[in-house]
């Protein structure tokens, strides 16, 4: 494999307005394509808005969801890509022929569609549908894998992405800056954003506290240090529906360092060079390879009750 040149984005999306969200992804790709990058990554809903369908009807989302590929959300990225010669990953609302309500991912390139995933875990909106099977796929000769949002927190499941062949996760999220059971967590004051620019310093100290990026640096470091994969992360920033979000879109590499992260509080992209020779040197390589399944294979397949989780979603997340 070849060096491959990766931009992580983050942008302040409108809800349910594709078009201006599309001008942004647009516009960020042709810079970052015009720096040299082969690749950018967008959060998760980027299409579409994510916090605002939590308060939709299955009609209200199934008029904001589109078909994959035949949406003309997947054909406007296409054009993108195309023009600008650059492979993009961005994530919306997605409904099937029988209406059935996904959240979806994908990855376009000037061919067309090259891969398409769906959140395992979704609960913004309780018409959503889990997708139900991982996604392993091709970018210039690297395995990439697709993870939305909760997908990570699950540990499990980027073992399993990492073990059907990927090196490089691509990690898109709406997250941070909520209500949670762990210490430090809630929301941050949306005055703060609206004061930003006379006031950065407490919006600043808000979004890398433990309400942000200090809750993130607890847990996604180990995901590519344990797997020995590049991680790229990517959420958005400023305003998704009523909740602020901080950005934050970073890429990992599979030491467990950032080594891009976007520090602004504009529509913005940092870029990070995959080198194949650290997924060797990286001890997660030999942890994989030292791994022995027959001790655990029965204990981590096991039944367990989901009924908590449901009952932790709910209470938390909706």
């Amino acid at each position: 494999m070849d060096n491959l040149k990766i931009s992580t984005a983050q942008f302040e999306n409108k809800s349910g307005d594709k078009e201006y969200n599309l001008s942004v992804i647009e516009k960020l790709a042709a810079e970052a394509a015009a720096k040299g990058s082969q690749v950018i990554a967008f959060h998760e809903c980027s299409v579409t808005g994510y916090t605002f369908a939590r308060n939709l009807t299955k009609e209200q989302l199934l008029d904001v969801a589109e078909l994959i590929p035949d949406g003309k959300s997947i054909h406007r990225l296409q054009q993108i890509a195309a023009q600008n010669n650059i492979t993009i990953l961005a994530g919306l609302f997605e409904k099937d022929e029988y209406d059935h309500l996904f959240k979806a991912y994908v990855c376009v390139d000037k061919t067309g569609l090259i891969a398409k995933y769906r959140k395992l875990h979704p609960f913004i909106n309780p018409h959503l549908t889990p997708g139900n099977q991982y996604c392993v796929f091709e970018i210039h000769g690297w395995k990439c894998g697709i993870l939305i949002c909760y997908d990570n927190n699950i540990i499990e499941n980027v073992r399993a992405t990492k073990l059907l062949g990927a090196d490089i996760i691509f990690m898109p999220h709406v997250t941070m800056c909520t209500p949670s059971t762990r210490p430090g967590a809630g929301f941050v004051d949306p005055e703060l954003w609206q004061n930003r620019e006379a006031d950065p310093t407490s919006l600043r100290m808000e979004f890398n506290g433990m309400k942000g990026r200090d809750w993130l640096m607890k847990w996604l470091p180990a995901r590519a240090y344990d797997n020995g994969v590049y991680v790229v992360f990517s959420n958005p920033i400023g305003m998704d529906d009523d909740q602020l979000k901080n950005g934050c879109s970073m890429i990992i590499d599979p030491f467990g360092d950032v080594v891009a992260e976007c520090r602004s509080f504009d529509d913005s992209f940092e870029t990070a060079v995959m080198i194949p020779g650290k997924l060797i040197q990286a001890g997660g390589n030999r942890y994989v390879k030292a791994r022995r399944p027959e001790l655990y294979r029965d204990i981590i397949g096991k039944e367990h009750d989901s009924e908590q989780k449901v009952v932790w979603m709910k209470d938390h997340a909706m």
